[in-house]
């Protein structure tokens, strides 16, 4: 795999609810000239097609790279594969709790596990609620060992009219975590 000489990051996507965030990700990237790396986990592919308007190999089509989760030999398994960072959106607490552990047991919680190694940022855009002390210690974990917990939590100071609204808020601060600045979200300027 050649590297088309510009940004790089790596995206995985779990099934956890909340699919429109890795895929709006991947849209926004795509229109940004950014190579990404995506791994799709097999019930990511169910909540697609359950809360999408796509199908799996569309989602897949907004990817400059696509891996399956047991392709161990991917490039972004291994830490000379220079990258961004990773963003995981959704992430499931099933791949929340791997990444804590490291346990990489598939080629998503690899990469992620292979991001962190490398001190590159790693957010994790935690889908659940209500969550349970187990949750909250995984969480922790996963923030110990260099992970950013990144729930997608609305921002009302910015009126959201429309879902994609409120979607794009996240994506966007999602991303200019990561370095990507955008404007997909409005920064609070404080009370005028």
């Amino acid at each position: 795999m050649e590297s088309q000489g510009g940004p790089q990051l790596v995206v995985g996507i779990t099934g956890a609810s909340g699919a429109i965030y890795g895929v709006r990700i991947l849209e926004v990237l795509r229109s940004m000239s950014v190579e990404t790396h995506l791994v799709v986990t097999d019930p990511a592919r169910i909540t697609i097609r359950v809360e999408t308007d796509r199908t799996p190999e569309e989602v897949l089509a907004l990817a400059s790279h696509t891996y399956t989760p047991e392709d161990f030999a991917a490039p972004i398994a291994s830490g000379s594969c220079a990258t961004a960072g990773m963003v995981v959106a959704p992430c499931s607490i099933k791949t929340l709790s791997a990444i804590a552990q490291s346990h990489a047991d598939n080629l998503l919680v690899r990469a992620a596990d292979v991001t962190l190694k490398e001190g590159r940022p790693l957010l994790l855009v935690v889908r659940e609620t209500p969550l349970h002390v187990g949750h909250l210690r995984l969480m922790v974990r996963a923030a110990e060992n260099g992970a950013i917990i990144f729930p997608p939590v609305p921002a009302f100071y910015a009126h959201p009219q429309t879902l994609e609204e409120m979607v794009d808020h996240t994506v966007g601060r999602v991303l200019a975590r990561l370095g990507f600045p955008n404007a997909l979200y409005r920064p609070w300027q404080g009370l005028a």
